[in-house]
């Protein structure tokens, strides 16, 4: 981001905005400002659960406004269910879409599976997108300590050499040594989340390091780097 231009200012908050005739002024919590021509300003999303009168018939809300429910999507009141990201669970659309699915099928149907919120894919689309699915090298270690195999690589993709972009894509890789499962899939790079889509499917059915290992690369791909990663950073 930053050699396209961007500018990045970590642990920074936003104090205030001014308008003027000519676009806007941000002022940071350092009395840093910064001049731009218009704002975007992502400040975070919580349950938008007011004024509903939930409390009125004895759901209580948490503190940040989710609505409680159990594995069945209920409430505190039986007869009523909450499903999406007013439970403030796993806020994404799909996620939300699968809650429904499992809500409809237990109500109306012949029942369903709890969904496994572990293996949820996700992913930012920024440039160069960032994608995810499974634990993190930190949840790895803390879940599995002294049984996690880290592969990394970092490495730039062949078509920039040709582009003379000198932009560079990292792969994360997590397994658990004593069993080869692969815990986590990690990706900063082009294309990530539909990558991290496709390795998605890898973990939710089991799939071991020996299973990556045996699989052969699509040449020449970005994607081909996670089978033929082969040794523990």
């Amino acid at each position: 981001m930053q050699k396209k231009g961007i500018q990045l200012f970590a642990k920074t908050v936003i104090s205030e905005i001014q308008r003027h005739a000519t676009g806007y002024t941000a002022i940071t919590t350092e009395q840093q400002p910064l001049n731009a021509d218009l704002v975007l300003y992502a400040t975070g999303r919580k349950p938008n659960t007011a004024h509903l009168g939930l409390e009125s018939v004895g759901i209580v809300l948490d503190d940040n406004g989710a609505i409680p429910v159990n594995n069945d999507y209920q409430t505190v009141i039986p007869s009523v269910y909450a499903i999406g990201d007013v439970t403030n669970r796993v806020n994404l659309t799909p996620v939300a879409t699968a809650e429904a699915m499992v809500f409809a099928h237990r109500c109306y149907g012949n029942g369903a599976d709890d969904i496994d919120y572990d293996l949820v894919p996700s992913a930012v689309f920024s440039q160069p997108n960032v994608g995810t699915v499974g634990l993190t090298e930190q949840q790895a270690k803390i879940t599995y300590p002294d049984d996690i195999d880290v592969y990394r690589s970092v490495f730039t993709a062949m078509k920039h050499s040709l582009s003379g972009l000198n932009e560079k894509t990292l792969m994360k890789m997590l397994v658990r040594r004593s069993t080869e499962q692969v815990l986590g899939v990690h990706m900063v790079g082009e294309s990530a989340g539909e990558i991290i889509q496709g390795m998605a499917v890898a973990l939710k059915a089991g799939a071991t390091k020996a299973s990556f290992d045996a699989t052969i690369g699509i040449h020449p791909t970005a994607a081909e780097e996670f089978v033929t990663m082969r040794t523990p950073s």
